[in-house]
């Protein structure tokens, strides 16, 4: 290809930083810009965004990466998109929000959903969208924003108004309002999408008054998403995939069985189940993990709300820590007779649980517990939790997938001490890739193939690289109590 047309540019946006990576045509990152953008929390278990900040965010950190890396616009031959999933925005014809951005850890419509179960609703939403009925997915949002908005509703029922995920919205910014569109990953997550047929669901938004022509068109992961000149020359939008999905293509998962761990502000475990979408009896999620040519790839989710959080809790809640990184040595220095339990419920309980009413506890204080405790608790908890999801995923998949070798990635994973745990704690392999930054390369490797530089599926899967493999080395008696105390521990969090 020459020269020019030889980067790939990776939007990543998420909960809370936006950064904007390019790769080069080895798929390796030549430069990154980030930023954060502000939390807002108008009530308890509330959590807003400012749509607008987070489009600043993103016109930021790529003129950013761009300058920084000295790389023109027309050197780019694609854009992929991952996102936080689940959070909603809806706008006007203009791309002015009607309201801010509600976030996918928002508990406010936990009432409602606790209604519609109530009134047995959720056995059709679970049949056709693979979801729970809970306040974690969008469409309850949706109902909310267009029940509590001043003309909101006479607004959409004019068609006025647009509903999208975060990808959606971004798209239509950085194509002027060409293209209303989002990618099934995204559309899986909003409980409005029957994921067995492909399209909106009319019962689902009949039930939840919600206008079908708020919604935008669904695409294949890899597929024509528009065009943008935002960065100076026409660049097409090439990829796209919610951010756990996107983990999932990245860490090249793409047999049935293969078992992938992000570990961000949440921490989510996806099982690929190949074509077939496996019904849950023990409270996961059956969604979609990519779409190629028309053909959806299903897997299994397990959702924790808070794993990254949690450490972040301790530096800007408790001022314990100044540094997330600065954990992984206080966890060695933790007192070893202490056996600190930390639940991180700040926003409820996701997955097997899904108790939007749970709230955080810590269990075993004594007069010694202290930061060191605290921060090897804190640590430990997401192992805790990612045991939970991988016991319900073992029980769904039955004799349809071997003792797992879990796939890791996200910031967590830098933390040598967290990763053992994990190792000892779900009793096997933990395997860390050489890019941890693998929701940005999977969109990457998207939008690059789809461009023509980058290998098909099975050329990728090969370039998949091993960093380091954590291998379990706790005794199956501690390991049993420990978890046992776990469960214990959660057992007094939950409201029911």
């Amino acid at each position: 290809m020459g020269k020019d047309m030889t980067y790939i540019l990776a939007i990543d946006q998420g909960t809370t930083s936006t950064r904007a990576m390019i790769f080069d045509a080895e798929m390796r990152i030549v430069g990154t810009s980030q930023q954060e953008f502000t939390q807002q929390f108008p009530h308890s278990g509330w959590v807003e965004h400012d749509a607008i900040e987070i489009w600043d965010t993103v016109v930021s950190t790529c003129q950013n990466v761009l300058a920084k890396t000295e790389i023109a616009a027309k050197d780019i031959a694609g854009i992929g998109i991952t996102n936080q999933r689940e959070t909603v925005v809806i706008w006007d014809k203009s791309g002015t929000p009607i309201h801010n951005a509600i976030v996918w850890q928002d508990r406010r419509t936990a009432d409602f959903c606790a209604q519609m179960r109530d009134e047995g609703f959720e056995e059709e939403v679970t049949s056709k969208t693979g979801l729970l009925m809970d306040p974690y997915f969008s469409s309850t949002k949706v109902k909310w924003l267009l029940d509590t908005v001043d003309g909101a509703r006479a607004q959409a029922d004019n068609g006025d108004i647009l509903f999208g995920t975060i990808d959606s919205y971004l798209i239509y910014r950085l194509t002027n309002g060409a293209r209303h569109v989002t990618d099934a990953t995204n559309a899986a997550r909003t409980m409005l999408y029957n994921i067995h047929d492909g399209t909106w669901d009319a019962d689902i938004c009949e039930r939840l008054e919600i206008p079908q022509k708020m919604l935008p068109e669904v695409l294949d992961c890899a597929a024509d998403f528009g065009v943008t000149d935002l960065l100076g020359s026409p660049i097409p939008i090439l990829g796209v995939a919610g951010d756990q999905q996107a983990a999932t293509i990245g860490q090249a998962c793409f047999e049935a069985g293969m078992l992938k761990s992000t570990y961000g502000t949440g921490c989510f475990a996806l099982i690929n189940t190949g074509d077939t979408p496996v019904r849950s009896e023990n409270r996961l999620l059956t969604t979609i993990a990519y779409q190629f040519d028309g053909k959806p790839t299903y897997a299994l989710e397990g959702s924790i709300f808070v794993a990254g959080a949690v450490v972040q809790w301790l530096r800007d809640g408790m001022g314990m820590i100044q540094d997330a990184a600065e954990t992984h040595a206080m966890a060695e220095m933790a007192d070893p007779e202490q056996e600190l339990y930390l639940v991180p419920a700040f926003t409820g309980l996701g997955a097997p649980h899904w108790d939007p009413h749970a709230r955080g506890a810590v269990f075993g204080l004594t007069r010694n517990s202290g930061p060191n405790e605290f921060a090897r608790a804190a640590l430990e908890s997401v192992g805790f939790q990612t045991r939970e999801l991988l016991e319900a995923m073992q029980a769904d998949m039955g004799d349809r997938t071997d003792a797992p070798v879990l796939r890791v990635d996200g910031g967590m994973t830098a933390s040598n001490w967290a990763m053992q745990f994990l190792s000892d704690i779900i009793d096997a392999p933990v395997d860390r890739p050489e890019i941890l930054e693998t929701t940005a390369l999977g969109v990457a490797w998207l939008a690059g193939s789809r461009a023509g530089i980058y290998p098909d599926q099975d050329g990728f899967s090969k370039a998949w690289a091993l960093d380091r493999r954590f291998e379990p080395g706790m005794d199956s008696d501690t390991r049993k109590r420990r978890f046992k105390g776990w469960k214990d521990a959660i057992g007094r969090t939950l409201s029911t």
